[in-house]
């Protein structure tokens, strides 16, 4: 089992899990989750012969929660991880990301490639900066549907997640994951106007059973503060697109990897970027990994494959 510590880094306390000795992995979780999502790789990674580290990002779990929007721009979050690397006495890491924690790992080798030797993504696929602010082209295209334009109204989503905790989890787990019924696309990311996104969503009687009933009793306890400080992610997408202007058109020359599901909505939402990966960016050591009936929560659904792919792409850098 990690062992557990807060640390200061940049003005805020993160708690961290730890394990393992050797070169050191960071692990970013993603929303809504914490440090437990990389439950399953603490121990493969660790027998491996790496040091692995796996915070709750800032906004979440049991590290601190800022209380302005602008403290969770992409800037911010890459400054986490960098002052992580830095407070734990190492001067360069692996780093690896899921869901928003993938951006952040993304931009973490984009933004300071002198300090990440290796870096992997799972579900989001790496950063390509669009010609426009990304709120306005989303609300544009799906008439404010979109979840990331539901997320930006203030207190809305904050509210609806917080009424019953327990239950917001259970659905999102549930209704994204390659368990759940139906067809994969973009229909889950939209939410009906003067409705709120977990409405219709299914509620499962029974979890799946890489999710246990435990599993989510100790997520509930990560969030008994809230969803804000996770929403304030999303309520800096366009701020994001502004700061990262200098860099648009650059692409992430680190050695990479980039593991998916075919049931994960978030890359069916863009099959062509994924089909172009390996031309768009020549660092992928191996075209992009495919995993069959997965959905969105990749290590946790699959965390036997995702594993064994991590452990091979990291172990062949370390050479």
């Amino acid at each position: 089992m990690p062992a557990h510590r807060t640390i200061d880094v940049n003005g805020i306390r993160l708690h961290i899990a730890e394990h393992g000795e050797g070169p050191l992995v960071v692990l970013l979780h993603g929303f809504p989750e914490s440090w437990r999502s990389w439950r399953h790789q603490f121990g493969p990674l660790a027998d491996a012969g790496f040091r692995v580290v796996a915070p709750d990002q800032r906004g979440y779990g049991r590290s601190d929660r800022p209380a302005e929007v602008s403290a969770y721009s992409i800037l911010h979050l890459v400054g986490d991880v960098v002052g992580l690397i830095r407070a734990l006495g190492e001067e360069q890491a692996y780093v690896v990301g899921h869901d928003w924690g993938a951006p952040v790992a993304w931009h973490t080798a984009l933004l300071r490639p002198d300090l990440v030797l290796g870096v992997a993504g799972l579900s989001v696929p790496p950063p390509f900066r669009s010609a426009e602010p990304p709120l306005a082209v989303m609300d544009r295209r799906f008439d404010g549907r979109f979840y990331w334009n539901y997320f930006n109204r203030p207190g809305v989503a904050d509210a609806e997640f917080a009424r019953d905790t327990r239950t917001t989890l259970r659905k999102f787990f549930f209704m994204a994951s390659g368990d759940a019924p139906g067809a994969v696309g973009v229909e889950q990311m939209l939410v009906e106007h003067g409705r709120g996104w977990l409405e219709s969503a299914p509620d499962p009687e029974v979890l799946p059973p890489w999710f246990t009933e435990a599993d989510l009793d100790a997520l509930t306890e990560d969030f008994s503060g809230g969803f804000t400080g996770a929403l304030n992610w999303y309520r800096n997408l366009d701020r994001n697109w502004e700061l990262t202007a200098p860099w648009h058109g650059a692409v992430v020359n680190t050695p990479a990897l980039y593991v998916y599901g075919d049931r994960d909505p978030v890359p069916a939402f863009t099959p062509d970027l994924i089909a172009a990966l390996p031309r768009l960016m020549p660092s992928l050591r191996r075209e992009p990994l495919e995993l069959a009936g997965c959905g969105h929560w990749t290590q946790q659904e699959r965390p036997d494959e995702v594993n064994s792919a991590l452990v091979d792409f990291l172990s062949g850098l370390r050479g």
